[in-house]
């Protein structure tokens, strides 16, 4: 059921996000919410449930986007899986660490999306990076947001037991 509403809100904040970059219009940036969910889902989800809905998540962005087939699938598991590991390092309670795990793990999506479709293209550009600082800035202001909604519905609510050495 926790998966089933994820993606309906993960729907619901695509449709707001394309909206919202249309009226501003930026041509350059956009406000990456699926990252900030991603990242929700990797502090407090389970793995198996995290990483399948990690993988929904980017699929939808996906076909969304128009970008290849797999490649925002594949960066939102790699994402939520290090974004598990960092979640063992550092302690998000707040809204503000929240906005800046999720501006990390944004950052770190758009380096990780911008190797890659270098590796795949006959030339490298490092211009694709260059709407990456906005891009974070506004995924940060998203998250802040978003937080308080995503903890209200939920997602991901199985707390993680601290015993164990596994982030």
């Amino acid at each position: 059921m926790k998966l089933v509403l994820t993606l309906v809100l993960t729907l619901l904040f695509l449709a707001l996000e394309s909206v919202a970059v249309k009226y501003v219009g930026l041509g350059v940036a956009r406000i990456d919410v699926t990252v900030a969910i991603v990242a929700f889902l990797s502090l407090r989800a389970g793995l198996l449930e995290g990483a399948a809905a990690s993988y929904a998540v980017g699929y939808l962005l996906d076909l969304m986007t128009g970008r290849p087939t797999g490649l925002y699938t594949l960066l939102a598991v790699v994402t939520f899986l290090l974004g598990r590991i960092a979640a063992g390092l550092v302690d998000v309670r707040s809204g503000r660490s929240f906005a800046l795990f999720a501006m990390a793990a944004d950052a770190t999506h758009g380096v990780l999306a911008w190797a890659i479709a270098s590796v795949s293209s006959k030339q490298v550009s490092v211009s694709g990076l260059s709407g990456l600082p906005l891009e974070v800035l506004l995924t940060g202001l998203a998250a802040l947001v978003l937080y308080p909604l995503l903890k209200r519905f939920g997602l991901g609510a199985e707390k993680r037991d601290p015993r164990l050495l596994t982030p």
